[in-house]
């Protein structure tokens, strides 16, 4: 715990005192760890852990890893254990950590911004195909994602990714994770500013730093100054958004986002953060988290419980008096209207330089260390002067920067093969899924392969709807695939049919969106699909809703308007139809 929290006055508003008892925060003097998590944290930082990777585990094998250091410290480099083979949803919650880990690592890539050069890039296909069995995820966060990493390729991994200027650590664990950034950041003819630098900076300075690598809990930045805000900021830990004041260009900070089994918007606290201060306030509202951030529990140690009870006014009054060295913010403007609902750069655009980039969906985010090498030839072949650079997007989406007019259409045809698709069909440009049920220990239900049957479905019954409808697919209630933030958000569960087959299934939420109308999806109790339903119930639901909307009213704002009737017609027979 850092020596020099300051001790909030009596002068503060009493939202801001600590009821008897406390919330087990630093601030008020509670540095007794209440929870395992907060002990094992006190007991030895996270970033030592690496240490022990590198002389003891990856020689002595997967049975020689400390059980705090498996399935907590290690976190801190980017690696969780995998959901052993053969598990199904329903024991998920009733099994023991041992039970359901296999001796198999999901390695996380940090990578600021979703910015790679070509040789980053064929470095993670290489690590990939050579130590991960080819396969490689692309999340909404803007990491790679492998599976099936061993301990004792960890060290050789690392080795190779930090010769390129990559790293894994604190990808995951209660730290800054990996820094959002707009994927046409410096070439978009649209944006306001270009952030790349802000991004570097803010990695560098913050990344490793020992201030900040025991937070309350995960905790998410974005920046950008995109006019289509594609890091969605509305659900971040801490956002900074580019704006216009007087003609000035500085960033709105946004603070308290985040989903999962609580969701909430993030608030405008209300400043104008000049470029050159983005550091200090970042630092600033980190410390204010780690200080005051509510350590009792787990479920509400994110910083969005603790705005939600401070406020933007208060949290504002603390930062600028207490936490900023160079005095006071200027009151700020909110953000423009986004320029419209599509923010994953799928498509051709042109540059600021005249070239175009070329933005492809994957499926659900999935792809092959064999594609990426194949991706980065293409980018190096094809993208101009600067070698070849690859971006990926918070909607796990892949860009390929610097292409002449001349070569768009090759490159689009020769992302195609590579299953990247610059064109796709709505269902496939917009659809989203978690990890799933397929290596992650939370989950509940599949959720990659269950996208991909379900896109397909989609695209033969429906081949001529084109609107922007978004159907994110999440395993279990954390909300990864963020799905209350959908059009069409499946919440993975397990479900009892009519006639007593258990089955993977979900919850439904309808209507979620971000952006000048945002709001979290409808629940409506009892919604519930079976897998084996999903495509006929969304395929009906689209039919409904083409045949009954008003004139340009959007599928969300349909769906958080119209009767339930309407929304619940073609769900599942299921026994059990109440919520959970």
């Amino acid at each position: 715990m850092p020596s020099d929290v300051p001790a909030l006055p009596d002068d503060l508003p009493p939202a801001l005192k600590t009821p008897k008892g406390g919330h087990g925060q630093w601030g008020a003097g509670h540095t007794e760890p209440l929870t395992p998590q907060e002990r094992f944290k006190k007991d030895d930082d996270g970033l030592n852990v690496r240490a022990r990777i590198e002389q003891i585990y990856s020689k002595q094998g997967f049975a020689s890893i400390d059980p705090t250091d498996l399935r907590g410290r290690m976190r801190w480099w980017g690696l969780y254990t995998q959901r052993k083979p053969g598990i199904d949803g329903g024991l998920t919650a009733t099994l023991e950590p041992e039970e359901l880990d296999d001796e198999y690592f999901m390695m996380r890539i940090r990578i600021p911004g979703g910015q790679l050069s070509v040789e980053q890039l064929r470095v993670c296909a290489q690590i990939s195909t050579e130590l991960a069995r080819d396969l490689a995820d692309v999340s909404d966060r803007q990491n790679i994602q492998l599976h099936w990493v061993r301990i004792e390729d960890v060290p050789e991994i690392w080795r190779r990714l930090e010769s390129v200027g990559l790293s894994t650590i604190e990808a995951c664990g209660d730290v800054p994770r990996n820094i959002l950034g707009c994927a046409l950041a410096g070439v978009f003819e649209e944006e306001l500013a270009d952030p790349s630098d802000l991004i570097r900076e803010l990695d560098r300075r913050f990344t490793n730093d020992k201030a900040f690598s025991n937070l309350p809990r995960k905790y998410k930045t974005a920046v950008s100054a995109c006019p289509h805000h594609c890091t969605a900021h509305e659900i971040n830990d801490i956002a900074f958004v580019g704006v216009l004041k007087d003609g000035v260009f500085g960033y709105d900070l946004w603070v308290g986002g985040g989903l999962s089994t609580n969701p909430m918007l993030g608030q405008r606290v209300g400043v104008f953060v000049p470029p050159e201060r983005v550091p200090e306030v970042w630092a600033g509202v980190t410390s204010i988290f780690r200080d005051w951030g509510y350590r009792r529990t787990r479920m509400r140690a994110r910083i969005k419980f603790l705005m939600a009870d401070w406020g933007p006014e208060r949290f504002r009054a603390v930062l600028e008096r207490f936490y900023l060295e160079n005095g006071p913010l200027e009151d700020g403007p909110a953000p423009a209207t986004p320029k419209d609902g599509r923010r994953d750069h799928v498509g051709v655009h042109r540059q600021k330089d005249g070239r175009f980039a070329v933005g492809a969906a994957l499926p659900s985010g999935r792809t092959s260390g064999t594609a990426l090498m194949k991706l980065a030839d293409l980018a190096e072949r094809l993208g101009g002067a600067h070698g070849g650079r690859i971006r990926f997007s918070a909607e796990q989406k892949v860009v390929v920067l610097d292409i002449e007019e001349s070569d768009v259409e090759t490159v689009v045809d020769e992302l195609a093969a590579l299953g990247m698709w610059a064109r796709p069909s709505t269902f496939r440009r917009h659809t989203m899924a978690c990890t799933g049920i397929e290596f992650c220990k939370l989950a509940l239900t599949e959720t990659k392969s269950t996208a991909a049957v379900l896109v397909e479905e989609l695209e033969q019954r429906l081949p001529e709807f084109d609107d922007p409808l978004r159907i994110h697919i999440n395993g279990c209630p954390n909300s990864c695939a963020r799905f209350q933030t959908a059009d069409i958000g499946f919440k993975g569960m397990r479900v009892t049919t009519a006639d007593g087959r258990k089955m993977d299934g979900f919850q439904v939420h309808l209507g979620g969106t971000l952006g000048i109308e945002a709001a979290l999806g409808r629940k409506v109790r009892g919604l519930k699909v079976s897998v084996e339903d999903l495509p006929g119930y969304v395929e009906g639901l689209i039919k409904r809703y083409e045949s009954t909307r008003a004139d340009g009213q959007s599928f969300a704002q349909w769906a958080r308007t119209v009767d339930e009737d309407v929304l619940t017609e073609g769900a599942s027979d299921l026994a059990h139809a109440a919520d959970d």
